[in-house]
């Protein structure tokens, strides 16, 4: 009886032993449960996020889907102590085993299983908490419950095979999800320490791997002192494994768990205005003209010719991986590395707010206080503001929600006109209020708007973008996207066009009224903001550097309007709704900031407009380079020209209405430069630049019809220049970004900007532009 029990015994072990291979050999081959194929295990689908660096290193942002928010990180670039933490809290015989490690199943089994010890530890390894965070199915019954664990098994084991131990270490750390759209370690330490994963001290390294277990349950961000006694855990199994001395873990453990937490959004950190419109134009897709509307066609031909001639325009469309497939910005890991530099963008934001936010936005509170047409100009009446509030209140999700919701138009009025708990921005940070939703929208149309630009005249990279004063809250960018009128700082272009006909800046004329025709004979006469030396012979030179209409109108008279349409497009202007009339002199057409910005290179590069480059190269997940770019450049004016141009750009701001520069921000570089200021101050604007920097800046409303009421605070030298000056004090006060005050333009030292003789040279570039604008 007693041998028969002990051949049934061991009948039943053989038995159990040929059952267990057999369900392992069966899910090995794939007979039952899933194991992915080899191919699958040697490429697990791991996504990451792009990542936008700056041309000096630093990370911009990302871009990525909502949970895919994974930024790669080698073995090399995890710090010691990471490795060492999860090591020691999650598999300490890591390096001994397989995928498996049944000393520790068999304790789990033992302690957990059968002695009920909750703290007995877990048996799985970090192989197959790995395997089970790529391939495990949730299970939906029992059948799936009982094979799930031996699944993970088989797959742990066939990835100890394809990757070594420091790999599956690295695969762990970038897949594992640290909750608050951190995925990943590079992200987590981002988000939670505002460091790099190599620069993680012990602590912080232990306070994430303390995650791992249950991320939502030790949540520093949330449950402090948890995850604090959660981190005290980990550092005392490091001090288990030798990682560190009792007393190391001792001190360790006494410190209080202290975050920087900065959580990853879009709408946060540097240069906002810039990644979304990056972002824009390299997911865009082949112009369909039957896809815009009516009033979109300017958006068509700009987009249209941006495909045509803009590589990074449309790239994902553009360009496919290895698989044939179209590259995906938000997962497929790429390096994006663009032209701003970090340093210089920081100085731009702050320039922007110092005085947008600082100086003119309380001067601006001020004015409007009291007035029922604020922040509208009080040259409109009660019922014209009326109108535009209505057309905005229309213009708004809330009214089309409704609309399509079948509310009527007294309905919607109601709701528009009933107050509610919210709340509004402000630049000391949100504030909650009562208001009703057209209170709310007047309230956000106070809030000046600024659009600024800096970039390098020769290699066309571009070194700051802010496209507005807050991209939470103020989305609409400025820098690129949006079109104001530019007034004055047209006028450099019309001087050009008279250079290159045989002007001089030494030219003389009367300063008096000019009265022009257009081509219907209605008569032009511009208005002047100064009677200073009217009727004396003045020279062109100081008709620029005082932006004298009258002495553009003269020129416009020489001119053909439609030859300055023309070269202003040739400057790299899209806009199509020029119109060539005698009037285009003072700039009434709307142009871009930063093609204003990249115009304004010729006057600092000989001639030569440098178009901007945004971006430098990029890589792939594997840090193959697959796209390069450089600048596109066209000569727009003669050599000869755009040096005349230095002289009397240079006027501008050494002798004329830019001379605050000099004053009041003690500026000395050698620099040229324009105001310019639209009727009743609705724009003001400053184009300024240096042998290396080329910088420009718009301030202004939302709408034309929201400004300054007084000349001091709207004209281009009160709300624009001030941006500039702030942002060089900054630039030429880093050392280490290289710009120097002491630099100079090289101009030939035998050039006669006075000379009235054309020059062989001069005389043919004549002809030739006389071709090109007067066919």
């Amino acid at each position: 009886m007693r041998k028969k029990f002990i051949y049934l015994l061991w009948a039943l072990v053989i038995l159990g032993i040929l059952a267990v291979a057999t369900v392992f050999t069966a899910i090995a081959k794939g007979w039952i449960g899933y194991v992915p194929p080899v191919e699958e295990l040697e490429n697990p689908n791991l996504k990451f996020a792009t990542q936008i660096i700056s041309d000096d290193g630093e990370l911009l942002g990302t871009w990525s889907y909502s949970k895919e928010n994974r930024v790669y990180v080698g073995y090399n670039d995890l710090s010691p102590n990471l490795v060492n933490a999860l090591i020691a809290t999650e598999d300490v015989r890591f390096s001994e085993h397989s995928g498996i490690d049944f000393r520790a199943f068999v304790r789990a089994v033992v302690k957990r299983g059968i002695l009920m010890q909750k703290n007995a530890g877990g048996g799985s390894t970090i192989t197959q908490q790995l395997a089970k965070q790529f391939y495990s199915p949730t299970a939906d019954n029992v059948m799936e419950r009982l094979l799930q664990k031996p699944i993970e098994w088989v797959i742990a084991v066939k990835l100890e095979r394809y990757y070594t131990k420091e790999e599956i270490l690295t695969m762990y750390l970038n897949k594992f999800d640290f909750l608050n759209n951190a995925v990943g370690i590079k992200t987590a330490a981002k988000t939670y320490f505002s460091k790099d994963p190599k620069d993680l001290s012990v602590e912080e390294a232990a306070t994430l791997v303390g995650m791992c277990k249950n991320p939502s349950l030790y949540n520093p961000r949330r449950f402090n002192e948890r995850s604090r006694g959660r981190r005290n855990t980990v550092l005392d199994q490091m001090r288990k494994a030798g990682y560190l001395t009792q007393a190391e873990c001792d001190s360790l453990q006494a410190l209080p768990l202290k975050l920087k937490f900065q959580p990853v959004d879009h709408k946060d950190g540097l240069a906002t205005y810039f990644r979304e419109y990056l972002r824009r134009i390299m997911t865009a897709k082949e112009p369909v003209k039957s896809k815009y509307r009516g009033w979109q066609m300017q958006q068509y031909y700009e987009d249209s010719l941006a495909w045509k001639t803009n590589p990074l325009y449309g790239w994902c469309a553009k360009n496919k991986k290895k698989d044939g497939t179209n590259y995906n910005i938000y997962n497929d890991g790429l390096k994006i590395y663009t032209t701003i530099n970090s340093r210089m963008q920081q100085y731009a934001e702050e320039a922007v707010y110092e005085h947008v936010a600082k100086y003119l936005q309380p001067r601006f509170f001020k004015e409007k206080r009291g007035r029922k047409t604020a922040p509208y100009t009080n040259e409109l009446t009660q019922e014209e503001v009326d109108a535009i509030m209505d057309r905005s209140m229309r213009l708004t999700d809330r009214y089309r929600q409704m609309k399509a919701a079948g509310c009527s138009e007294e309905e919607i009025r109601k709701a528009f006109n009933t107050k509610h708990e919210m709340s509004v921005f402000s630049y000391e940070g949100e504030k909650d209020t009562i208001m009703t939703p057209m209170d709310s929208i007047r309230y956000y149309k106070y809030f000046l708007r600024a659009g600024f630009m800096s970039m390098d005249p020769v290699t066309g990279y571009v070194k700051a973008y802010v496209g507005g004063p807050n991209y939470n809250y103020f989305q609409y960018d400025m820098a690129m996207v949006g079109r104001r009128q530019v007034g004055s700082t047209i006028k450099p272009y019309l001087y050009a066009l008279a250079m290159e006909n045989g002007f001089s800046p030494c030219d003389e004329v009367r300063n008096v009224e000019q009265t022009l025709f257009d081509e219907n004979g209605k008569a032009w006469s511009p208005r002047n903001s100064s009677k200073s030396h009217y009727g004396e012979i003045v020279t062109l030179k100081w008709g620029l550097a005082n932006s004298n209409n009258w002495i553009s109108a003269y020129l416009m008279s020489k001119l053909s309007p439609y030859a300055l349409a023309r070269l202003i497009h040739s400057f790299g202007v899209l806009n199509k709704d020029i119109q060539p009339t005698v009037s285009l002199c003072l700039g009434p057409c709307e142009i871009s900031v930063g093609e204003m910005v990249s115009a304004y290179t010729a006057f600092a590069n000989r001639g030569i407009r440098t178009a901007p480059l945004f971006v430098s190269r990029i890589e792939d997940n594997e840090g193959n380079v697959i796209a390069t770019f450089s600048p596109q450049v066209d000569e727009v004016i003669s050599e000869s020209s755009a040096y005349k141009m230095l002289v009397m750009l240079r006027a501008v701001i050494n002798e004329g209405t830019g001379g605050r520069v000099r004053r009041l921000y003690g500026i000395k570089a050698d620099m040229g430069g324009k105001t310019g200021t639209t009727n009743r101050n609705s724009d003001g604007w400053f184009m300024g630049f240096t042998p290396s920097l080329v910088s420009g800046c718009w301030v202004g409303g939302e709408e034309r019809d929201i400004h300054f009421d007084t000349m001091r605070d709207g004209q281009g030298a009160s709300m624009a220049l001030p941006v500039w000056g702030l942002y060089m004090q900054k630039v030429y006060a880093d050392k280490t970004l290289g710009y120097s005050e002491e630099e100079h333009f090289d101009i030939p030292e035998d050039f006669d900007p006075c000379k009235d003789k054309l020059t062989e040279m001069e005389e043919e570039n004549a002809s030739r532009l006389d071709d090109v604008f007067f066919q």
